[in-house]
């Protein structure tokens, strides 16, 4: 079942080169490669091919959804494949590095509102920082980002076009947990309360500091910020069984971490971890601390693993609870199986696939739907396999 992914992709590639044209590629049920499974056979189609480096998918009301590409484009997907061109209104990023057009997702109320929120990399002299922005998505014959504002900028040492972090997480109260990465060389700054870098923080849709913030009224600290001590953070959810926030982030080599959020906690980067640098050099002062925060899983050596869902659909009865990340480095499809806040198991799916997993979301129809992170990027859905 693998060579005919290689062949379609192949192909799709030599088109974009050829013509410089965005490629849509759709699936027919029976013709998709399936891939083993514990739940049994799995059917990856591919809804849409051709996209630059895509971050985050958000599924709108109607079964359409957004799609971000890191260069700075934000477009529709029907069910079907067909691609909107680049919404206007989207704001200059800077491309650059890990940096560009990253997450965005759709308010709670956006059937009402048609509100949605992003984040990106912004330039600024001398390097780059995280911005959140809210816009309403105007639909009709031309869709387009209409009232756009930029609520939240991210204060501290500039990236050099590393470690943004940015994803982002609505809780019930409306308000939105925002990934901030430390921007890699300044790392020590994760563990300083007096700027945004390595922190995860809770902001309103206006951008505001919510007055029950753990650090509201400290002179040394941040009002936005929520937890500390974070690297580069890139999944973020609420568990619907607990409401409790999980996180995902980037260890160094080795110590990739899933970390369940509390509020005003220190999760200990560069302190403690289970990695060791890219030279191989030593980082951390041990693996543990007091009053710092351990991981509930971490990866040794590292999968980069990505954005992140808790499954709760009826497609795939087996696995309702587990949770889904995706892995870059990795080039897989991860799945954790759950007891309350412990991991207990974990499954490499698609391993044959050989993409890099940049997303993972749970479809209105029970699917997994998921990113591949390339210059000819995909959307795939994957379901059970017909019988």
């Amino acid at each position: 079942m693998k060579t005919p992914i290689v062949l379609v992709t192949a192909s799709l590639t030599l088109a974009i080169v050829l013509t410089t044209s965005l490629v849509i590629a759709t699936g027919t049920r029976g013709d998709n490669p399936s891939f083993g499974s514990s739940a049994g056979p799995l059917e990856v189609e591919t809804i849409a091919s051709g996209l630059m480096h895509p971050w985050a998918l958000a599924f709108l009301p109607d079964n359409r959804m957004l799609v971000t590409e890191r260069p700075g484009r934000m477009r529709i997907v029907t069910r079907d494949g067909k691609l909107s061109p680049p919404l206007v209104g989207v704001p200059d990023v800077w491309a650059s590095g890990q940096g560009g057009l990253l997450d965005v997702i759709t308010d709670r109320s956006f059937a009402d509102n048609r509100t949605i929120y992003f984040c990106y990399a912004e330039r600024v002299a001398g390097g780059g920082r995280t911005a959140v922005a809210r816009a309403t998505l105007a639909d009709g014959a031309s869709p387009r980002l209409a009232d756009v504002k930029v609520i939240f900028r991210q204060d501290g040492p500039l990236s050099s076009g590393n470690h943004y972090g940015c994803r982002i997480a609505q809780g019930s109260d409306g308000n939105l947990f925002v990934t901030l990465g430390e921007h890699f060389s300044p790392r020590n700054e994760a563990q300083n309360l007096g700027n945004h870098l390595g922190k995860l923080i809770r902001i309103t849709p206006d951008g505001a500091a919510p007055s029950d913030n753990p650090f509201v009224g400290r002179s040394d600290a941040r009002p936005e910020i929520w937890s500390y001590g974070h690297r580069n953070e890139q999944g973020l959810a609420i568990n619907p069984a607990t409401g409790d926030l999980w996180e995902i982030e980037h260890g160094p080599r080795g110590g990739d971490e899933v970390n369940i959020i509390g509020k005003g906690k220190n999760y200990g980067w560069p302190v403690i971890g289970y990695g060791i640098d890219y030279s191989g050099a030593k980082i951390h002062d041990s693996t543990a601390k007091d009053g710092m925060e351990q991981p509930v899983k971490y990866w040794v050596p590292s999968i980069a693993p990505s954005g992140m869902t808790f499954y709760t659909g009826a497609s795939f009865p087996s696995w309702k609870g587990s949770l889904f990340t995706g892995a870059l480095a990795g080039q897989m499809l991860v799945r954790l199986t759950l007891n309350g806040n412990k991991v207990t198991g974990e499954e490499r799916l698609l391993q044959n696939l050989n993409e890099r997993i940049r997303d993972v979301r749970q479809g209105p129809d029970g699917a997994l739907w998921l990113l591949t992170d390339t210059q000819a990027g995909r959307i795939l859905r994957v379901m059970p396999a017909p019988k």
